[in-house]
């Protein structure tokens, strides 16, 4: 009873993060993707682009750029407006305008597996094979559905409207810049080539991880997750080709080789374009 009393006192003075129940502002920009898909670097680099004299990390990035799972109602509905919030939601019409970064499953699968191993989750020695099978179909614990759910409920609801930016984390792996500058013209910064060379650099995967040593206790997604693991690790793509078994990739492909094929990704496995689309 006291309990339910506390919760529903918290619920009253708005000290619950609202999640998909946020109030949505006409002028909000939310920075969208699936869990483990470059979010939080992706957070980095707009903070640094849009407040570089506030010197972004850990410390500070919930309030640059709240998080919508991760921040009270009552802190969010005090941020400095236009907000730019994160968020991992499937598709939600309220959103004005949505940049979606999108990353290749079968990458987000080994980053969501270290995590997990990072926040106690599952056991360290827990097998990548059923890892995988959880995250295809969908049995990881968060309510933002599959990898292929999530990013189709934008991809074919908001393709080809202004109000939607697709990023492909690769290509901010490898023409920073020229995404960068996508993203600058779609949230409206005039931003000059030198500073979003700044807020490269100050978001560089180096500079990161040495923040996350110095902060990692501090920041909410981390504070209460094993120290000895980083949750910035090697910050790259195509890691599963070394890292993850066949029989693991076969699965990922099986189930969305439609949409993977379609954003751009390139099969290990060509026949499972037919086969992911069908399923699609």
């Amino acid at each position: 009873m006291i309990k339910r009393l506390v919760a529903g006192g918290k619920q009253f003075l708005g000290m619950y993060p609202p999640g998909r129940r946020i109030a949505v502002l006409p002028d909000d920009i939310f920075l969208v993707s699936y869990p483990k898909s470059g979010n939080t670097w992706t957070r980095f680099l707009i903070a640094n682009l849009v407040h570089p004299e506030k010197n972004p990390d850990f410390s500070n990035i919930n309030d640059l750029l709240p998080d919508v799972e991760g921040m009270s109602k009552r802190d969010l509905a005090r941020a400095t407006r236009p907000r730019v919030l994160k968020s991992h939601q499937y598709f939600d019409p309220r959103y004005p305008k949505v940049i979606y970064v999108v990353r290749d499953p079968r990458d987000v699968v080994l980053s969501e597996y270290h995590f997990d191993i990072k926040r106690r989750a599952i056991a360290e020695d827990f097998p990548l094979t059923q890892f995988v099978l959880r995250f295809v179909r969908g049995e990881l614990n968060h309510p933002y559905g599959t990898w292929g759910e999530n990013a189709a409920t934008w991809l074919y609801t908001r393709r080809g409207d202004p109000r939607f930016l697709l990023v492909k984390y690769e290509a901010l792996q490898t023409q920073a810049t020229d995404e960068m500058g996508r993203i600058a013209h779609f949230m409206g910064i005039p931003a000059d080539p030198n500073r979003i060379a700044l807020a490269i650099e100050r978001s560089s995967a180096d500079r990161m991880r040495e923040l996350e040593k110095k902060q990692g206790h501090l920041w909410s997604s981390t504070r209460d997750t094993r120290q000895d693991k980083p949750f910035v690790r090697a910050a790259k793509a195509g890691g599963w080709k070394a890292e993850l078994p066949e029989s693991s990739v076969a699965e990922i492909e099986a189930a969305w080789g439609g949409i993977m094929h379609e954003i751009g990704y390139e099969l290990a496995v060509p026949s499972f374009v037919q086969a992911g689309m069908e399923r699609a």
